[in-house]
């Protein structure tokens, strides 16, 4: 599913690069900016020389990471000392989320990884959520201990992230379930995602066996045309669904699942969660991602915008499950794209995907609870979901990526939540462009959408383990 869904995807992004492509920037000597307080202009400075002040803003002001390498826990202390800025930007924060603006970089995973690290030695945060499956991260969970962490990585999370750079997050999570403070592993996403669901913990073959024949179904009628056979099969699976669910809360299921999946004590909530999801998805979203697939026959798009704003909505549902119900008195960090954890996702021009996501739709509340920090590359190369390679396109003066570089560092951080308007600033309080995966220019005000960015300078395509 996830194969069929990133080719259209990859189209999207092609149609979005070819509207908008050659017309986003200009020339920086015709055009200028004010100084303005209100009432009154107080002084006009062309965009060459307000570049310049940016990013003399920014070499002063940003800190620079002094590696993004996962650390050996016999390192001992002082390991995470170039993190400790974080310590009063999140001490107040119950919800850490990391993006990415392209899942296919080798940097990101290894930065993505250490902040994990330090997040949850130094800072207590105990669960970390990935955009994967709820249903696969909670059963592979369970089996972290016993079998090895390439396995528990590509058992639970999306082939994306399967790489040798995730590989050190999924030896530290194993190692940390032998200490008094384990790293709990889960997911929040509602797709299908291999390996299917094949009722192991079952005390019922057939039963398993029906469990099984639904999930490949439930799949390829997902990623399909026949809208006609759907409907005439779909109340068959959801019921084999609901005869699951209600065979998963028998007590010699229960035992079985306790048996074979000892390391994640919550899994009969989760799974449960899980194949409700499930129902949800037969009921609703299947049939919408079936229109979605026709639409795009048609060159119409609409479709599958609406499947991602309904998927952004049903993992919200369970990110927000997870933390209010399952790990209520836990802090979270999550795992996801930059597109997902925005904060006004809908407001980004040029994105492919102009509509409500996942961090947009998050309750004031727990915004208020919540840092979100954007990772962005200045060049390169990256991934596709397909595993293809790109160029990360040369930096154009004034976008995000462009100023963050003058900080000279090949590691920059820059907060932005706790920075007031200013002359050598003003350019995170405005609209700028940056790329998303490195080669579709979009144009969004920085501190509207993070609370931080990370920029990489140099990045590499991931080592894939497939």
């Amino acid at each position: 599913m996830l194969r069929n869904k990133t080719r259209q995807m990859l189209i999207i992004f092609t149609l979005t690069i070819s509207v908008i492509g050659g017309t986003l920037f200009t020339n920086s000597s015709v055009y200028a900016t004010a100084e303005v307080v209100p009432g009154k202009v107080t002084e006009v400075r062309t965009a060459g020389e307000a570049i310049h002040e940016w990013e003399s803003w920014t070499a002063e002001h940003a800190y620079k990471l002094e590696s993004i390498q996962p650390v050996d826990d016999q390192e001992g202390a002082g390991q995470f000392k170039d993190l400790d800025m974080l310590k009063p930007l999140l001490h107040d924060k119950r919800i850490v989320f990391l993006g990415e603006s392209s899942h296919g970089v080798s940097e990101f995973n290894l930065a993505k990884t250490r902040l994990i690290q330090f997040l949850h030695q130094e800072m207590g945060y105990n669960v970390l959520a990935f955009e994967s499956s709820l249903g696969n991260t909670s059963l592979a969970y369970g089996k972290s201990v016993a079998q090895s962490a390439e396995q528990t990585m590509k058992e639970s999370i999306f082939g994306v992230w399967w790489t040798k750079e995730t590989l050190p997050l999924f030896d530290y999570i194993k190692t940390s379930q032998k200490t008094e403070q384990p790293l709990t592993l889960t997911g929040f996403d509602m797709q299908l995602q291999y390996p299917l669901l094949d009722g192991k913990w079952l005390n019922d073959d057939k039963l398993s066996l029906r469990l099984q024949e639904a999930e490949e179904k439930l799949s390829e009628y997902s990623v399909g045309t026949d809208l006609t056979a759907y409907r005439k099969e779909k109340a068959h699976l959801i019921q084999v669904y609901k005869d699951v669910i209600k065979s998963t809360q028998t007590e010699s299921s229960q035992a079985l699942l306790k048996k074979l999946y000892p390391n994640n004590p919550q899994l009969p909530v989760l799974l449960e969660r899980s194949l409700n999801d499930r129902i949800h998805v037969a009921k609703e979203y299947v049939e919408i991602s079936i229109k979605s697939s026709m639409g795009m026959v048609e060159g119409d798009f609409t479709g599958f915008l609406k499947s991602m704003e309904w998927r952004d909505k049903a993992m919200l549902d369970n990110l927000i499950w997870l933390a209010t119900d399952v790990y209520p008195t836990e802090k979270f960090i999550v795992w996801a794209h930059n597109d997902h954890i925005r904060k006004e996702q809908s407001e980004v021009m040029g994105s492919p995907y102009p509509v409500q996501m996942m961090g947009e739709m998050l309750p004031d509340e727990m915004k208020k609870y919540s840092y979100v920090l954007g990772l962005y590359a200045a060049s390169g190369q990256t991934a596709d979901n397909m595993g293809e390679i790109h160029d990360v396109l040369p930096l154009e003066p004034g976008t995000v990526e462009s100023i963050l570089s003058a900080g000279g560092s090949p590691y920059t951080f820059i907060d932005l939540r706790y920075r007031n308007n200013e002359r050598g600033n003003s350019w995170m309080f405005e609209p700028r462009y940056s790329y998303s995966w490195g080669m579709i220019p979009e144009s969004l005000v920085a501190r509207d959408q993070y609370d931080g960015i990370l920029l990489i300078d140099d990045v590499t395509p991931p080592h894939y383990l497939r």
